[in-house]
C-alpha cells in the first residue's frame, strides 16, 4: 500500500501564487509516476500535471500549462505543483495520484492506483 498526504491549499487572491506538496510513504518504491488532477462542484476530475520518479519527465494539462510547474524529491518522497497566476477557476480540491506501471493513459484517472484525500484550493476575484 502507499499513502498519499496533500497539503498547501488555501484561500488565495487571484494572480496568488501556491505551492502544493504530496508526501508519499508505505511501498514507495511501487510507484512510478506520480501526478495531480483537481475536481471542482459539478465538474469531472481533471488532470494537472505528472512526474516520474526516475526520469522526471513532465507532462501538464492544458488548463495549467505555462502556470505550474511539478517537480519531485526523491530523498523526501515529496511532489510539489507549484502554481502562479491563480485565477478564480482554478477554485477547486487538488488531489495527488500515484501510478505503479507506467501507464500511457496518464490524464485519465482510471490509471491512478493511489489517491491523497485532497487539499482545497480556493481563488477569490
Amino acid at each position: 500500500q502507499v499513502q498519499l498526504e496533500e497539503t498547501g491549499g488555501g484561500l488565495v487572491p487571484a494572480g496568488g501564487s501556491l505551492r502544493l506538496s504530496c508526501a508519499a510513504s508505505g511501498r514507495t518504491p511501487d510507484t512510478r509516476v506520480m501526478a495531480w488532477f483537481r475536481q471542482a462542484p459539478g465538474k469531472e476530475r481533471e488532470f494537472i500535471a505528472r512526474i516520474s520518479w526516475k526520469g522526471g519527465n513532465a507532462y501538464y494539462g492544458d488548463s495549467v500549462k505555462g502556470r505550474s510547474t511539478i517537480s519531485r524529491d526523491n530523498a523526501k518522497n515529496t511532489v510539489y505543483l507549484q502554481m502562479n497566476d491563480l485565477r478564480p477557476e482554478d477554485t477547486a480540491v487538488y488531489y495527488c495520484a500515484a501510478d505503479t506501471s507506467y501507464s500511457t493513459n496518464y490524464e485519465h484517472s482510471e490509471a491512478y492506483d493511489y489517491w491523497g484525500q485532497g487539499t482545497q484550493v480556493t481563488v477569490s476575484s
